[in-house]
């Protein structure tokens, strides 16, 4: 158990030090949203703190290539830094969320160009940060979309939402956490009926496996995932952090592992100004303030 031990150290110092949260009061738009080519950024909900990333390649369907992804990765830099973003959702339009990975882009590479450049390890930037990301799936979210989704903390899905992993048919398999985050989440048999047969599956039928927390009318998608934003946001980011750092775990390790490290990311709750806050709101029966300390 030293090694958990010692993630925990690493991952809960980074956390703790998260300051207090900066106020915003009107709309804001980032500077370098006049720059982007395939995103598009916003900040919204009653608080102005939920970021709102959609991706913005429609006559690609919002196929993600290279350029999409660095965009995207550096946003999420910007997003992250600000204290006063308590939540971000990535979207697409009705129509597709992301329809995969951009063929045409990817079609010249060769086996040694992948192993040299390393390529899709810079894909993963949405699975490593620290605040909460909701995915708001509608249309098409296959491939690499459903494995963009994947890497989000939440999913949501508009009721016409497709999820597969088409890989199969194009010669190649799932690269980007399809084999992997898929069978952890809907299981081995179902995760090889997608994979080895391309087929895609109903929002309705992604909620009923796991692998959607929930299906809302289309038009109604983004601003449901918004609201579960602003909802994560009345807590405390550093607690909200530190959960999201425990919940990862469980995925990702044995249980006995997992249940080492919940309880020691629980102890370390206690070393917080905002745990003390929130007990002793609620044994004097009025609503927690915190701090994010």
């Amino acid at each position: 158990m030293a090694h958990i031990a010692k993630i925990f150290a690493g991952r809960a110092q980074q956390v703790l030090q998260v300051a207090a949260k900066q106020p915003q009061l009107a709309p804001r738009f980032y500077s370098a949203a006049a720059n982007l080519e395939f995103i598009k950024t916003e900040v919204t909900g009653e608080n102005k703190n939920v970021a709102v990333i959609t991706l913005n390649r429609p006559k690609a369907l919002n196929a993600l290539c290279n350029g999409l992804m660095k965009e995207l990765s550096a946003s999420l830099d910007e997003f992250e830094r600000d204290r006063s973003i308590a939540a971000i959702v990535i979207t697409g339009s009705e129509k597709a969320f992301a329809a995969g990975a951009d063929i045409k882009e990817m079609q010249p590479n060769t086996y040694s160009k992948c192993i040299m450049g390393n390529f899709l390890n810079d894909w993963t930037r949405v699975a490593k940060c620290q605040k909460p990301i909701i995915a708001a799936v509608n249309g098409y979210a296959l491939g690499g979309g459903c494995e963009l989704a994947m890497m989000c903390d939440i999913i949501y899905a508009g009721d016409k939402a497709k999820f597969g992993q088409p890989e199969i048919a194009l010669g190649t398999i799932p690269g980007a956490g399809g084999t992997q985050r898929l069978t952890r989440v809907v299981g081995k048999s179902k995760a090889m009926e997608m994979c080895l047969t391309g087929n895609m599956i109903s929002a309705a039928e992604a909620e009923k496996s796991g692998l959607v927390s929930k299906v809302v009318p289309a038009d109604q998608l983004v601003a449901e995932a918004v609201k579960l934003g602003e909802k994560i946001g009345t807590h405390s980011q550093l607690i909200v952090q530190l959960c999201k750092e425990a919940v990862n775990t469980a995925y990702e390790s044995t249980l006995q592992e997992g249940l080492k490290f919940e309880r020691r990311t629980f102890h370390a709750t206690f070393s917080t100004e905002d745990r003390k806050e929130g007990m002793t709101a609620f044994v004097e029966k009025r609503p927690a303030k915190f701090n994010n300390n």
